[in-house]
């Protein structure tokens, strides 16, 4: 099964979910026009059903494996980035977007992030879900917001026990998700307007420093599908590549 990417959105006076990026499962979109409720799946789910069939034999083996986990935890810790990051975005036929990553409220998004940048992850992929007056969505190798990279991430906002201090301002960019909390992958949305109905449930991890105007252009030129930004594979804007700066 596929679990599509969404972000909560406010259009025309209704909520909606916009189904958008997603990993491995179908997709559907749902719109409400109360406030939108993000349901949560958990994976200790998943895990408590492979625990009620297995048992430990012994107190020792738990300690070593409690032990093993920690470690393996504290190395993944360490490799996180921390202070600013700059990278450019560089859409073709409109120019390059220059972002600043703060690593110090989002460090897990910024590695990642970073991460995907540095290997050419993101090198001709596209921004497949426009909506002007709200975001531009991108970063899915299958252009039709059902992919991701091999990896997710915990969401860094504070609905999920976060403290992420960081707000969904016009040029914020931000992780995409499916209504798991820590499902983020390598989708990702820049904020075209303010929308503060998105904090606190999905995670920023920076700002736009340079080409907000761009994202205005891509947004009035872009031709979309539906109401909810869906763009065809021929005319979604291409990033040609994402640059890591420092």
């Amino acid at each position: 099964m596929r679990k599509p990417f969404i972000m909560l959105g406010a259009l025309l006076l209704a909520a909606a979910v916009f189904t958008g990026c997603g990993q491995k499962g179908s997709t559907s979109d749902t719109q409400s026009n109360t406030t939108a409720q993000t349901e949560t799946v958990k994976s200790s789910e998943a895990a408590s059903a492979k625990e009620a069939g297995e048992t430990d034999t012994t107190a020792e083996s738990a300690t070593a494996d409690t032990t093993k986990t920690t470690e393996a935890d504290a190395a993944a810790d360490s490799t996180l980035l921390s202070g600013k990051h700059h990278v450019e975005i560089t859409v073709k036929d409109y120019g390059t977007i220059k972002v600043e990553l703060d690593a110090d409220n989002a460090p897990i998004s910024v590695t990642n992030f970073v991460n995907l940048a540095k290997n050419g992850f993101y090198d001709n992929l596209t921004f497949h879900r426009i909506i002007s007056g709200f975001m531009i969505q991108g970063g899915d190798p299958e252009g039709n917001g059902m992919g991701g990279s091999d990896e997710t991430i915990k969401g860094e906002f504070s609905n999920n026990g976060v403290e992420n201090p960081l707000k969904h301002t016009r040029g914020a960019i931000s992780m995409a998700r499916s209504q798991d909390m820590d499902s983020a992958s390598s989708q990702f949305f820049i904020v075209h307007e303010d929308s503060d109905f998105l904090d606190g449930d999905y995670a920023v991890f920076g700002y736009v420093t340079e080409g907000m105007e761009i994202v205005d252009k891509i947004c009035e030129d872009t031709k979309v599908q539906d109401s909810n930004g869906t763009v065809s594979p021929e005319d979604q804007p291409t990033i040609e590549s994402i640059k890591v700066v420092d």
